[in-house]
């Protein structure tokens, strides 16, 4: 198992006033923007810019910092309790590939889609919601929810 290395990176990718977000096939479940540890990929700016084409195939043309912090959220690596993360705005170009092995689905999802996701994420967080329920129909990933609260995208 690999160790986590604590950093890593979100991406915000926007077609008019829809945001693109994944089904995430492995932990930690639920839908969210294109994301991912740093790993060897270099700077943060290069790490978003191979994540994206990894997880969803598009070329990262600008890219544009809007928050960044730590998060106490667990990832699938050893250690991986937290992360310092940096979230980017990204306009791209090509037509979206989602990975078959870190995607179960993608879409692109209104504000108000991404609202109610976030209610089935409140609902998960407080016990209302079983785990194998979660995973077999999930909401935003919990940190997500945070970065998109303090976004003002929720």
């Amino acid at each position: 198992m690999a160790i986590c290395d604590h950093k890593s990176v979100g991406m915000l990718i926007w077609d008019g006033d829809k945001l693109l977000l994944i089904e995430r096939r492995k932990p930690p479940y639920g839908f969210a923007p294109p994301a991912g540890h740093i790993d060897d990929h270099g700077s943060f700016e290069d790490a978003a810019r191979k994540e994206v084409e990894e997880e969803v195939g598009l070329n990262a043309k600008k890219i544009t910092l809007l928050a960044e912090g730590r998060k106490e959220n667990p990832c699938r690596r050893e250690d991986g309790t937290w992360h310092y993360w940096k979230i980017f705005e990204v306009k791209t170009e090509g037509k979206v590939t989602a990975s078959p092995s870190e995607t179960k689905q993608y879409g692109w999802y209104t504000k108000e889609q991404i609202r109610k996701l976030a209610e089935r994420t409140e609902n998960y967080i407080l016990g209302k919601i079983s785990e194998t329920e979660w995973q077999s129909s999930p909401g935003i990933e919990p940190v997500w929810k945070e970065w998109l609260s303090e976004l003002k995208i929720l």
